[in-house]
């Protein structure tokens, strides 16, 4: 098993934090793992991605121009990222703010209005954690138990508290995700 993943979209949307957690989930599965942040001075705001390798084997480069599956949260990264989708991989994204939905006829894409679900939740930060949920409904590389067990180890101890509402925002991202289209 190897997936390549990119996560993208705004500085705040935590980005960087699914990255992490689904970088420590493989390492907890004894799983072969690059976690690459990329992000703007700006950071909150700017535009911001992350680079996830998971692989049974060992990587050899943690740089890559084609992915298995693209994350995308804002139209900036759909316009930047959809064409790096390798054919037959996955595009998951949030509605919220796309203008121009992807356009490709050779990959898989699935959406999830993750935005809206926080705010029904009451929460917004665990916006990053529903389309966390939608991705491992659609790809589930690694065990919910390794998520927790990464999300704890990511989270500072005094956000464990926290830990009933985010597994509840990841099981709800995997009840509402669409598909919108399959190869």
């Amino acid at each position: 098993m190897n997936e390549e993943i990119i996560i993208a979209g705004f500085g705040g949307q935590g980005v960087l934090s699914m990255g992490k957690i689904l970088a420590y989930s493989g390492v907890m599965q004894n799983m072969e793992v690059s976690w690459m942040p990329s992000y703007g001075p700006e950071m909150r705001g700017g535009t911001a991605n992350v680079t996830v390798i998971l692989s049974d084997s060992r990587i050899s480069s943690p740089i890559l121009k084609k992915y298995d599956t693209a994350i995308i949260l804002n139209q900036q990264s759909m316009e930047k990222f959809e064409e790096s989708v390798k054919p037959g991989g996955l595009l998951l994204y949030d509605g919220n703010g796309i203008t121009r939905h992807p356009q490709r006829k050779d990959i898989n894409i699935y959406r999830i209005d993750a935005t809206e679900e926080a705010s029904k939740m009451n929460n917004s930060k665990t916006f990053n954690m529903i389309v966390l949920g939608a991705y491992l409904k659609i790809k589930p590389v690694v065990s919910m138990d390794n998520v927790m067990s990464g999300l704890k180890k990511s989270l500072p101890e005094r956000h464990h508290k926290l830990l009933p509402l985010n597994k509840e925002a990841i099981t709800r991202g995997t009840e509402i995700v669409k598909s919108i289209q399959t190869v």
